[in-house]
């Protein structure tokens, strides 16, 4: 080919590739990131961690979260000592509890046991109160003229409009007490439940003699809400040593509150039907 053909040739090459569709670029590589999940709306306050040892017992309760203020600057707050009652009721105490079945869970403060159904167990005035659960506090919270008792239930009941009433029932060494024995059967690690097998009738861990003090207070835990009504039966019933040291045991630490002031609170003598 003459130098002047190859020249035209290498020309039109260059024209034709100048003027070519480029090829495609390289698609682009997906992001291996991973977006951020939404956090979700409305999300449940955890409430402060309490305890009955060390720096969280109830010395300083009030000082753990805002959210327990009233646990060290509450004026009605419980449990308290009992000398004598400075006026008398003149309602009475109606209550009834058929047999049901309960649920039992160590709760990390306290044995709870709660029932299956809800009914109208109790009636204050003309307010119907549900029994939630009941539990137990070893030694007891309330005292009797400065003394303990061995072991307190307290019976927490509620209304429709979330009023609070705790029926509490003192506890004294004596002889074994059957209706106690299903609660102690199982050895329960925190957080840990289970269903009774059978119907549990709580009817004889009440004293056979009804007569009571009823005072307003407050929760005996964080966060001591005031406005609970409290009925405080002044006869104790019975447990064997075995039994209360069972119930030690299961819940592993003196899950008392120390006694609060009374201040200006009026403590009513109450009566039962």
């Amino acid at each position: 080919m003459s130098p002047r053909l190859l020249f035209c040739a290498l020309a039109c090459g260059l024209v034709l590739s100048a003027c070519a569709t480029p090829p495609p670029a390289p698609p682009m590589l997906a992001s291996t990131s991973k977006a951020t999940p939404p956090q979700p709306a409305g999300s449940a306050k955890v409430p402060r961690h309490w305890s009955y040892t060390g720096n969280e017992n109830p010395l300083f309760w009030g000082e753990l979260s805002e959210d327990y203020l009233h646990c060290k600057h509450g004026r009605n707050q419980s449990p308290v000592d009992l000398h004598e009652a400075t006026g008398t009721s003149k309602g009475k105490l109606a209550f009834r509890h058929p047999p049901a079945f309960y649920t039992v869970t160590n709760n990390g403060h306290t044995i709870e046991a709660v029932p299956d159904t809800t009914v109208d167990n109790l009636r204050i005035g003309q307010t119907p109160f549900s029994l939630k659960q009941f539990h137990f506090h070893v030694p007891s919270e309330h005292t009797f003229r400065t003394k303990h008792f061995p072991m307190e239930i307290h019976f927490v009941h509620q209304s429709r409009t979330e009023e609070l009433t705790v029926l509490a029932v003192m506890v004294k060494e004596g002889g074994k007490n059957p209706t106690l024995q299903p609660l102690l059967e199982r050895t329960l690690t925190t957080g840990e439940s289970f269903r009774l097998s059978e119907v549990l009738d709580i009817t004889p861990l009440f004293p056979e003699k009804r007569a009571h003090f009823r005072l307003n207070g407050s929760l005996t835990t964080p966060p001591c809400s005031e406005g609970v009504h409290w009925m405080i039966f002044t006869s104790p019933i019975e447990a064997s040593d075995a039994q209360i040291a069972r119930m030690r045991e299961l819940i592993g630490v003196a899950n008392n509150r120390p006694v609060q002031p009374l201040n200006a609170r009026i403590v009513i003598e109450g009566e039962h039907d």
